[in-house]
């Protein structure tokens, strides 16, 4: 058995179906910890949704986080596109994936699979969140916002019982990322940008084995598409 955690897939579906079957060869007693962020900004959010959906359905072990994406999207389909974050380029790419021609007609199962997204997980060993804890608060796990949308802050680690902590939110180089698990730190941000193909220090889903701490690279296999550059 082994226990996978990855993040901020960003609608790359054919990038995240090759991470999980050519490089992890995923397995029924396999656990795989998709940290949010699956949908908005690139060219197949529905297809990243209906992956999932169908590993659960065939009896796979995998467990998805909310991101600040994954929150826009729901909003999206109470409240219009008014409340996404997105280019009128990438609020497009969002539509056609699900064939729809407003955000308020996102079928029903996405909004349910959607609003079924815990905000963090606790292992035995390791805290899972989108974007992080704010640690000033007296109730960690009652900041929503800051779950899905902190940047920038200082662990206590006590508050976290001095287990690891994943996250995503974030887009980090590559050479970052294999620098923080060689040094075996106690926080890595495994966001490294794939959705952003057009940025040379990004575009790769990565996958790290939370017990032997190997890194899993797949570069972006769903370009071309049209993305701004992240600066």
């Amino acid at each position: 058995m082994a226990r996978y955690a990855l993040t901020d897939i960003h609608g790359c579906a054919r990038t995240f179906r090759a991470l999980v079957h050519e490089q992890l060869n995923l397995q029924k007693t396999d656990e795989l910890y998709v940290l949010g962020d699956l949908v908005n900004k690139g060219p197949d959010s529905k297809g990243v949704i209906d992956f999932i959906l169908e590993l659960q359905e065939q009896q796979y072990q995998v467990y998805c986080l909310r991101g600040n994406h994954d929150q826009m999207l729901l909003k999206a389909a109470k409240k219009g596109p008014k409340v996404l974050s997105l280019t009128d380029t990438e609020k497009k790419l969002v539509l056609e994936s699900f064939q729809i021609e407003s955000f308020e007609d996102l079928p029903k199962k996405y909004r349910e699979f959607l609003k079924s997204l815990p905000y963090h997980l606790e292992l035995p060993d390791y805290y899972l969140v989108h974007a992080g804890f704010n640690f000033t608060q007296e109730d960690i796990f009652a900041d929503k916002d800051a779950m899905l949308n902190i940047r920038g802050y200082d662990v206590d680690w006590q508050r976290i019982d001095n287990k690891g902590l994943l996250h995503g939110h974030t887009p980090t180089a590559l050479h970052s990322i294999k620098k923080s698990v060689s040094h075996k730190d106690q926080q890595l941000n495994l966001d490294a940008g794939c959705v952003y193909y057009r940025n040379a220090a990004y575009g790769n889903l990565i996958a790290l084995d939370l017990d032997t701490q190997e890194l899993y690279i797949q570069p972006n296999l769903d370009r071309p598409y049209p993305v701004a550059r992240k600066s």
